[in-house]
């Protein structure tokens, strides 16, 4: 997922990173791994915080946070500020200009990934394998988290779906495991993700 999300937001740095006068060139692909790490390591907080839902809650919404709506999402701008402090603090990029960078990149590249995780015809992207991705044993790519718990059913409960009878005690399940999965991602090493990410760059 991590390499698929890389190239998903170079596809959309044209404007922002590629053709930015503000960013030399030899340094586009490390901007590209700058924005991808501060993507994967917002939601993976996230989920390490047990805010699984508020995950789900973002890729619930088939991309009708466009615009202000993205914007206004606390994951988003969390994800910008990352994005913002690489810039000035890795590239030495003046802060208003990082932050104008990285306010036109990020909300389009996520409501892409939202889009693409919701399209049954795309399958660059699903629900399950970005979660996998992130929690190394929270669930598979294929939507079943280790111990028989699904992805799919637990995102067809959050949605508004068939909750069954015991649907609260899976849900909370499903959340212990995933946040469990994060927790121990995040701790595994400082380096992880971006060490990863890094390994794109041709």
């Amino acid at each position: 997922m991590l390499e698929n999300l890389f190239n998903l937001i170079k596809e959309h740095s044209a404007d922002a990173v590629i053709n930015n006068p503000a960013i030399p060139n030899e340094k586009n692909d490390a901007v590209i791994a700058d924005a991808t790490h501060s993507v994967a390591d917002g939601l993976q907080g996230v989920l390490a915080g047990g805010g699984l839902q508020s995950v789900l809650s973002l890729f619930a919404n088939n991309g009708n946070l466009g615009g202000n709506g993205l914007l206004n999402n606390p994951i988003v701008s969390n994800i910008i500020s990352s994005f913002t402090n690489k810039l000035t603090s890795n590239h030495g990029i003046a802060a208003d200009q990082a932050g104008g960078i990285a306010n036109n990149l990020i909300p389009s590249v996520l409501n892409s990934l939202v889009n693409r995780s919701n399209d049954s015809n795309n399958s660059s992207f699903n629900i399950g394998g970005i979660i996998s991705s992130l929690t190394g044993e929270g669930a598979n790519a294929g939507g079943a988290s280790s111990g028989g718990l699904d992805i799919g059913s637990l995102i067809s409960q959050f949605t508004g779906g068939d909750t069954g009878s015991n649907g609260s005690a899976g849900l909370n399940d499903i959340i212990n495991k995933v946040t469990s999965g994060a927790q121990q991602q995040t701790q595994s090493g400082g380096g992880g993700l971006m060490d990863i990410i890094s390994g794109f760059i041709k």
